[in-house]
């Protein structure tokens, strides 16, 4: 029973059952179905860590997690052996240099993890994959690229398995560009766009299937947005907007990109106040949730907002190395949010409860956007930050008031800094692991290379919100296959219903997550058609998929349904 291993699942069930038996003696399938007397109001808390497992061997630098909840994590093959091993009689070794010596490394740096069983398989993975990139293409293959050293042209696929013969496949057909630091975005026609790199001001495609995609782009805005011995503009932020153009921010600035004409349509203001916010200052950054039921007037498209928070001031990454004694700057507490759906977008700048650098912003099914990790000192780099920032925080996305849109959490005691990493699972947790500071596993500084792997609850996980929580027992659609704009059912259990607040149904894409980027994540929150009441604690909701490829690309994605702010836990369809 390893749904029992996430306390919040237990409570759910455990509710669930206990309301259909009490019902059999108080209520009737003709009960009042607007009946609000004596309902909970939705509990709200500062969510819960556990550990997992104090050491899986291998630092979590990168994760994705795939269509069979699964999640493939990985840190790089050239920083010495890791603590993990193979199995007997799996054993590979590769050899490298590391500072003219040469080193013999027989363990494994790559991870299966299964989210059920809370087991681990090793993989093998050869070349360098050190600040890499990586999307999910339609099918619900990881196309991974990039890297350094070996890995720096390199193309790997992994396409899941439920048994255990899976594994890394690298690809004759390399990069046509360098691509250590890149971004990657999955576009409306299924391909992936890889963008930028250290030096690399330029963008490709994968699949290298015509001669579109076997070409090489030069981005002029990749080069001017590059600072003097410092960068600034290595992981840029992509977003595929629904009008099928990108929005691309490097360092303070952000442009709407034509990646089919390779020319920019508009330049958007500079965000102000002189922090800089892609690598190694390193903010994050999501595309707020697209509401399918807040279309703008004749265009048929949702409004679009971006929002970036945290970074570090120009200047600090230079400090914390070219100085005889190293200089941590405090990093920067500002967001900034854009309604780029706007005729004349402007920044509306906002304050987090404290500073953060190296934070990870992770959009939630209900729509609120939960940061983790980070530290108030410093930049991305070996031994370049300080002061780790160990309590998450949550933005309230549809607060009014942006005074009170700021939720500070409970902590964690685990330090995540440089190579951190984290993603949402479909039972709502936050899966957090990695942290590796400095060169090579060296647990003798002041924050060790991190091993461990933790699971963080979000307030909605919470045993008060049990009542609340919506069950899905199945999805009304052949072969779990949503189709752009046509209607599909979800069938679900809930113990207590509000009428007073929507039921919502929201499509969420599984983002790979590296360097406080969680690329092509996504919520879609679909326009709702129908909600049916079948018995006393059964319903039906009946929604409208997606408008186009802009809105939501192919692909696999986790369905939600979230009631009084509280999502149940997912499954998994094929929207095409």
């Amino acid at each position: 029973m390893a749904i029992f291993k996430n306390p919040a699942a237990f409570s759910t069930v455990f509710y669930y059952v206990y309301a259909t038996l009490f019902s059999l003696f108080i209520a009737s399938p003709d009960a009042n179905f607007n009946d609000m007397s004596s309902l909970p109001a939705a509990p709200y808390d500062g969510g819960q860590w556990i550990l997992l497992h104090k050491n899986i061997g291998v630092s979590a630098m990168h994760m994705q997690l795939l269509k069979n909840n699964k999640v493939v994590l990985f840190d790089r093959t050239d920083m010495g052996p890791s603590n993990a091993t193979y199995p007997d009689g799996a054993v590979q070794c590769r050899g490298y240099s590391v500072k003219n010596r040469t080193v013999t490394d027989c363990t494994p740096h790559s991870l299966l993890y299964d989210v059920a069983s809370d087991t681990f398989r090793a993989l093998v993975v050869n070349s360098d994959t050190w600040c890499s990139s990586g999307a999910v293409d339609p099918n619900g293959n990881l196309v991974q690229t990039g890297g350094y050293g070996t890995g720096i042209q390199t193309i790997r696929t992994f396409s899941p398995c439920d048994d255990d013969t899976c594994q890394w496949d690298e690809m004759e057909t390399k990069l046509l560009a360098h691509r250590w630091y890149a971004t990657n975005q999955i576009l409306p026609d299924g391909r992936v766009i890889v963008v930028g790199g250290r030096r690399a001001f330029s963008y490709e495609f994968y699949p290298k299937a015509d001669d579109m995609s076997s070409r090489l782009y030069y981005m002029r805005f990749l080069w001017e947005t590059a600072d003097p011995y410092e960068e600034n503009n290595l992981y840029p932020f992509l977003h595929l907007l629904p009008d099928g153009n990108l929005f691309v921010f490097a360092n303070n600035r952000s442009v709407l990109f034509n990646y089919t004409s390779n020319a920019v349509v508009k330049e958007f203001p500079a965000m102000r106040g002189g922090v800089k916010r892609s690598y190694p200052a390193t903010g994050s950054s999501v595309l707020l949730p697209l509401k399918m039921d807040a279309v703008l007037d004749g265009s048929g498209r949702p409004e679009v907002e971006v929002l970036i928070c945290g970074g570090s001031y120009g200047g600090a990454y230079n400090k914390s190395n070219l100085n005889r004694v190293k200089v941590y700057v405090g990093a920067s507490a500002s967001c900034g949010r854009i309604r780029l759906s706007d005729p004349d977008p402007e920044w509306a700048m906002e304050e987090m409860p404290r500073p953060r650098v190296m934070g990870d912003m992770l959009l939630l099914p209900n729509g609120d956007v939960i940061i983790l990790n980070g530290a108030a000192n410093g930049t991305a780099g070996w031994e370049d930050a300080i002061n780790p920032v160990l309590h998450p925080v949550m933005y309230k996305t549809y607060e009014p008031d942006p005074r009170r849109r700021f939720v500070t959490l409970n902590p964690t005691t685990i330090p995540r800094m440089y190579h951190s990493s984290c993603l949402l699972l479909p039972d709502g947790r936050i899966l957090v692991g990695g942290s590796n500071p400095h060169e090579m596993y060296n647990f003798r500084r002041a924050f060790p290379t991190e091993l461990s792997l933790e699971a963080y609850l979000p307030p909605y996980l919470s045993s008060t919100a049990a009542p609340l929580r919506p069950t899905i027992i199945s999805i009304e659609a052949r072969e779990n296959i949503v189709s752009y704009g046509q209607e599909f059912s979800v069938n679900f259990g809930l113990s207590v219903y509000r009428p007073d607040v929507a039921i919502s149904v929201a499509l969420v894409a599984p983002s790979f997550t590296t360097h406080s980027l969680a690329m092509n994540q996504r919520v879609v929150v679909l326009e709702v058609a129908s909600l049916k009441r079948l018995s006393v604690f059964d319903y039906k909701i009946t929604a409208r998929g997606p408008p186009s490829s802009t809105v939501a690309p192919p692909g696999y994605y986790m369905v939600f349904i979230v009631h009084a702010g509280i999502p149940g836990q997912a499954l998994w369809v094929k929207v095409q």
